[in-house]
C-alpha cells in the first residue's frame, strides 16, 4: 500500500512538474541576467540581496504564467489535434493528468510568491519604485496576456504582449533593481531580440490555429491568416537584423551588435523556411518553433555574454 502510495505521488509530482515546463525557466535567468549585466556594463556596484529577490519574482512570475495558461487555454488545448513539444499547452490538463483547479492555484500561488519578492525588494531592499512598477506591471500582464476579463491572447495582442514581458520588461526589472531607474542602452539591446521573440510566438501558434480557431482564441495566425502571419514572421526577422545599425549609431556597443549578427545565418534560414511554405507542413512545426526558440536564446545569450566581456 505504502508503494503503491509512493508510486502515485512520484508521479503526481512529475505530471506537476511536466505542467510548470521549467526548460523554459533558462529564458527567465538569461533576459533577466542581460539587464543587471547591462547595470553592470555601466559600472554600478552589483546588489546581490536585490539580485535574488529579483530573480525569485521573475521566475515565480514565469511560473504562474505556466500554470495559468494551461488553466484557462484548456478548452483550446482540449480542440488542438496537432500539438509539438512547443505548441499546445503542457498537455497536462489537457490530458487529465493533474485537475485543472490544482492549476489554477498553482498559478495563484506563484503570483502570491512574486508579489511576495516584490514586496521584500521595497521593505528590505529599499526598491525605488520605477523597479517595483516594471514588476507590477509584468505580473499583470503575464496574467491577463490569458485571463479573463482581458485575455490579451485572444484579442490579437498575445504577441506582443509576450515580446514585452520577456524579453523587454524582464532585462529592464534586472537593470532598474541595479540601477534605481530605467535606461536607455537596455531599450537598445532589446529591440531586436523583442522581434525575434514575437517571430518566434508566431511560429509556435502556426500548429495551434486549428483549435484556437474552434475555442475562441483569436491569435494573431488566426486573425491574419497563415500566408499573412508568415510574411509578418519575415519582416520581425527581417526588421531585428536591419535596425542594428540604427542601434549602434544610437549607443547599442559595436561588440554587442556584432554578437547579435551571429546567428544571421539560422535566422535567413528560417525566413526562407517559412516563406517558402514550411508554415503548411505538420511535420516541420517542431522544427522550425525549435530553431526559432534556439534563434531567440542564442542572441539574448551572446548579447549577455558579450556584455560580459566588455565588463571584465
Amino acid at each position: 500500500m505504502l508503494l503503491f502510495l509512493m508510486k502515485k505521488a512520484s508521479s503526481r509530482l512529475i505530471n506537476v512538474l511536466r505542467l510548470a515546463r521549467p526548460l523554459f525557466l533558462v529564458g527567465g535567468f538569461i533576459f533577466y541576467g542581460l539587464g543587471v549585466m547591462v547595470a553592470l556594463y555601466q559600472e554600478v556596484r552589483l546588489d546581490v540581496t536585490v539580485l535574488l529577490w529579483g530573480q525569485v519574482a521573475v521566475t515565480a512570475t514565469q511560473l504562474m504564467t505556466h500554470f495559468s495558461n494551461d488553466y484557462y487555454d484548456l478548452s483550446a488545448d482540449r480542440a488542438n489535434t496537432t500539438p509539438t513539444r512547443w505548441s499546445g499547452g503542457s498537455r497536462v490538463l489537457a490530458e487529465g493528468l493533474v485537475s485543472p483547479r490544482t492549476g489554477l492555484w498553482l498559478a495563484v500561488a506563484c503570483g502570491a510568491v512574486a508579489l511576495a519578492a516584490t514586496a521584500i525588494l521595497v521593505g528590505v531592499a529599499r526598491t525605488g519604485p520605477w523597479a517595483v512598477g516594471l514588476l507590477l506591471v509584468a505580473v499583470a500582464l503575464a496574467w491577463f496576456y490569458s485571463a479573463p476579463p482581458l485575455r490579451l491572447h485572444s484579442r490579437g495582442l498575445g504577441e506582443l504582449t509576450v515580446s514585452l514581458i520577456v524579453p523587454v520588461l524582464t532585462p529592464a526589472v534586472g537593470y532598474t533593481l541595479q540601477v534605481g531607474r530605467p535606461g536607455w542602452l537596455p531599450l537598445l539591446v532589446v529591440f531586436p531580440l523583442a522581434c525575434f521573440q514575437a517571430a518566434m510566438i508566431l511560429v509556435i501558434n502556426f500548429p495551434d490555429a486549428a483549435g484556437d480557431l474552434q475555442a475562441g482564441k483569436r491569435t494573431l495566425v488566426v486573425r491574419l491568416g497563415a500566408p499573412r502571419a508568415a510574411r509578418l514572421h519575415a519582416a520581425l526577422l527581417a526588421t531585428a537584423y536591419l535596425s542594428l545599425p540604427l542601434l549602434v549609431g544610437a549607443g547599442l556597443p559595436p561588440l554587442v551588435g556584432m554578437g547579435l549578427l551571429v546567428p544571421l545565418p539560422l535566422g535567413g534560414w528560417l525566413v526562407w523556411r517559412m516563406v517558402r511554405g514550411a508554415w503548411r507542413e505538420p511535420a516541420a512545426w517542431g522544427g522550425l518553433a525549435f530553431w526559432s526558440i534556439g534563434l531567440l536564446m542564442a542572441s539574448a545569450g551572446l548579447a549577455l555574454l558579450t556584455f560580459g566581456w566588455l565588463t571584465v
